[in-house]
């Protein structure tokens, strides 16, 4: 995990005189960048369900205070990323059927909408690297990479729109898919189902059929959350 150095001048700020003291403001507080990184790392499956995070440990590898930590854990609680247990500390949630539809509602709101707007040459070609890395992955037999080319396709589909704040959005829906993607991801072969419609989606934007990459992108994310809810529901009566 990369340091975070409270102290350093964001890239924006050099060759700025006098400009930084009235820029600062727009700035990430550290907190928030700390909650930034512990949401990548759920989001790329380093940090998986029911882990234990503790605070003494992140603030030695980050280089922020014990204080900074906590805010960054009560960012990430707020958005359902992390639980804290009384007495116990702070883990990474384990999300469960009840919140499988609500995730999904946001991904067709979202995801569906930045396909059918299409993008630029660029960040197609963003979407195209994403599926050429799942094929790697896969020939690799590597299926936790396979689950982050995974994700990143699906940000990249976001990030069509070319907004901000839909990235902000995406940012925490990826990592609440890698939470309850891990239960269904104890079948190998869970994200190679899925790497055909990457690539379908994917070729349809290419060839700027947008209407098309939207409908397959729908029928994909309805596939999807009916495979989570059988999953999901079938490890709840497993465990009764």
């Amino acid at each position: 995990m990369p340091s975070l150095n409270p102290n350093a001048e964001p890239d924006s700020f050099r060759g700025l005189p006098g400009g930084a003291s009235r820029l600062r403001v727009a700035v990430p507080s550290v907190a928030t960048r700390v909650a930034a990184e512990l949401r990548l790392q759920i989001a790329e499956g380093d940090l998986q369900p029911g882990v234990k995070l503790k605070e003494e440990a992140l603030s030695e590898e980050l280089g922020v205070s014990r204080n900074t930590v906590r805010e960054a854990f009560a960012e990430l609680v707020s958005e359902r990323l992390l639980v804290r247990e009384p007495n116990r500390g702070v883990f990474v949630a384990s999300l469960g059927a009840k919140d499988i539809h609500d995730v999904y509602t946001v991904r067709r709101a979202i995801e569906v909408s930045a396909v059918r707007g299409g993008g630029t040459p660029e960040r197609i070609a963003a979407v195209r690297a994403a599926v050429e890395e799942g094929k790697r992955a896969a020939a690799a037999g590597d299926n936790e990479g396979l689950g982050s080319a995974n994700q990143h396709f699906h940000g990249a589909l976001v990030a069509l729109a070319e907004s901000e704040r839909l990235n902000t959005i995406m940012s925490q829906v990826l990592a609440e898919m890698r939470l309850f993607f891990h239960k269904a991801s104890v079948d190998g072969g869970f994200y190679q189902h899925w790497l055909a419609d990457n690539d379908q989606i994917c070729q349809a934007l290419e060839a700027g059929k947008t209407e098309l990459a939207a409908e397959r992108l729908t029928d994909y994310l309805n596939r999807s959350e009916e495979h989570q809810t059988a999953v999901h529901a079938a490890g709840s009566v497993a465990s009764k």
